[in-house]
């Protein structure tokens, strides 16, 4: 066990329990060769699992530097880049070659490293992530419930997720005051959306931003005028999966499109 010190600034809370690590570890289901970046390692917990597993590439990526002190003291080979998840350009991590991702990830920012993961996507066919319960069973819940939000949406259209195991709070130093959840997200088929997605992102945006409104009121800065023919329209946001959003897009491209011609009359 690992005398480690808790990083308010991290919003990072160290697993100290090696059982639930190996399995976190175990559910990337490595079995080719295959590059691995983990992100925050901390004090290498899951990091001694990845690199027991030959067929593994790793880097890690840290920004603490007391935890990148332990970090070399004690795993040597490890090559660890030095810096902020959230800022770097992970296009050139692997020279441009796939990898999967893993992390106990701090839960000041998990959400923000899955939005910084989508517009890699193609790169990134595994992610294996541990975060907050509650964060967790949002991105793997289906629609028609509160938990189901922007998030969900937008990993689901690409990614196929399953919400693996709950992990409790006391097998972290310090413990946090909530349980977390472990989900693993696997690429799906969808090489790309049948519709505009930077209109499909705001679509859904602007749905869930009033999401206890019908999407005809959520949407009246979108929809303006053709507000009225669509059933969807009279739904909730989390009332609609992946395909429904792309087709409530597509409706929405085209009547603002047939709305602009109308005008330029």
């Amino acid at each position: 066990m690992h005398e480690v010190r808790a990083k308010k600034y991290l919003g990072q809370h160290f697993l100290k329990d090696e059982g639930i690590a190996e399995r976190i570890v175990d559910s990337l289901a490595i079995t080719e060769e295959t590059h691995v970046l983990e992100v925050g390692p901390g004090t290498g917990v899951l990091t001694r699992y990845l690199i027991q597993n030959k067929l593994i590439d790793l880097k890690a990526v840290e920004i603490d530097q007391e935890s990148i002190r332990y970090l070399r003291q004690h795993f040597k080979d490890l090559l660890i880049i030095e810096g902020d998840f959230l800022a770097m350009d992970l296009q050139t991590l692997f020279d441009g070659k796939a990898f999967h991702l893993i992390g106990n990830f701090p839960y000041n920012i998990s959400s923000q490293i899955f939005f910084k993961t989508l517009p890699f996507k193609d790169q990134i066919p595994v992610i294996v992530g541990m975060l907050q319960k509650e964060v967790a069973e949002r991105l793997a819940s289906p629609p028609g419930n509160k938990q189901y939000g922007i998030l969900s949406v937008l990993l689901q259209a690409y990614y196929d997720i399953e919400y693996l195991f709950t992990v409790s709070e006391q097998v972290f130093d310090p413990p946090p005051k909530v349980k977390s959840g472990v989900i693993r997200l696997r690429r799906n088929s969808v090489k790309a959306l049948d519709c505009d997605e930077v209109l499909f992102k705001t679509v859904i945006k602007t749905g869930f931003n009033q999401r206890r409104k019908t999407l005809r009121n959520a949407l009246k800065s979108l929809i303006g005028e053709f507000a009225t023919t669509h059933p969807m329209l009279d739904k909730r946001a989390e009332q609609l999966d992946v395909a429904s959003f792309v087709e409530l897009t597509n409706w929405i491209a085209s009547n603002q499109s047939k709305h602009k011609t109308v005008n330029q009359i």
